[in-house]
Formats: structure tokens, C-alpha cells, sequence
């Protein structure tokens, strides 16, 4: 067989070799948060209703004191600043259901929450924001990057700011 005759075949075989596609990953929020979240009531919520707005997760606990002295002036925060694109996860490291309900009930949180209470999702996105202490609030922008991890300082700091100063930050 001739050179050229080579590189038509090699060139050839490309050709009719099968086309594989490739699932597209989840982007955005979708691509960080379980498809399903639960409202303060419990009932399923589609993670898409979270496109488009800034988004809080909150890592905390129904045990945890400094959670427990923070939380109520993040419920005043995520109150006041209902309706502006920007929306709270809870994502509980509480040791039971039990616990996770009793601490939302008691704290009046209006936010979405993961299923569970110290499940592998939280667990898994503990792991992923590198989590090192409770109460923690990573902010992210609409398209899942991180826009601060330090959002707990800018509540507890300037709550009047923190939000415009995330959306100014987010780099979508």
C-alpha cells in the first residue's frame, strides 16, 4: 500500500467512526445544590427556582451557640431583602431531622434548606466550600461561583451593604 493511500484510509476511519455525545454538566446553581430542596415547611422545591438570584448558603446547626446568636440577624437580613434576586440555603449539620425542624421553627427561617440534617449533601458541600467552623455563609453569584466566603462578616458588619456589595462582586 502506498504512503498516500494510508493517511485516506487513516483519514477515512475518522470519518465513520460513531459520534459520542456528551452529557452537559449541570451549570450554574443547578451544578452546586441538589435538584430538589425543601422549603421552611418541608415541601420539595426545584433548585431551578433559584436561577437568576445571588444565593446564601448557610451552615449551621441547632447546637452550635455562635450559630444560634447569629442566626436571628440573618433571618432579619434574608427578610428585608426578600424579592431582590438573593435567596438562603440552610444547609444543617444538626445531628437529627428532628433537631434541623425544631431550630427552623424556632428561629422563624423563611429560606430553602437541603434535605436532611448532616446529610452527604451537606457533608459533600461542607467539604467543597472547605467549611472549617459553624456558622458559615458562602455567597454565590447566579452562575454557582463563589462571590465571597465570608459572608457571615458582611451581615453581622454592614447588613444595610452586604448585598449590593455581592451582586457588585459577582462576576456574571
Amino acid at each position: 500500500m502506498k504512503p498516500h493511500s494510508l493517511l485516506f484510509a487513516a483519514a477515512l476511519s475518522v470519518l465513520v467512526l460513531p459520534l459520542t455525545v456528551v452529557a452537559e454538566e449541570p451549570s450554574g446553581l443547578a451544578g452546586v445544590l441538589p435538584a430538589v430542596l425543601h422549603d421552611a415547611e418541608g415541601k420539595e422545591v426545584d433548585v431551578a427556582t433559584l436561577k437568576g438570584k445571588t444565593v446564601a448558603l448557610y451552615f449551621s446547626a441547632h447546637w452550635c451557640p455562635p450559630c444560634r446568636a447569629f442566626t436571628p440577624s440573618l433571618v432579619k437580613f434574608r427578610d428585608e431583602n426578600a424579592g431582590k434576586d438573593f435567596e438562603i440555603v440552610f444547609v444543617s449539620l444538626d445531628n437529627s431531622e428532628g433537631e434541623k425542624k425544631t431550630y427552623i421553627r424556632e428561629m422563624e427561617m423563611k429560606w430553602l434548606t437541603l434535605p436532611g440534617a448532616g446529610s452527604k449533601e451537606a457533608q459533600t458541600l461542607a467539604r467543597k466550600f472547605e467549611i472549617r467552623g459553624i456558622p458559615a455563609l458562602i455567597v454565590l453569584g447566579p452562575d454557582g461561583s463563589v462571590v465571597t466566603p465570608n459572608g457571615r462578616e458582611d451581615v453581622m458588619i454592614a447588613p444595610d451593604k452586604a448585598l449590593q456589595k455581592w451582586k457588585e462582586k459577582d462576576p456574571s
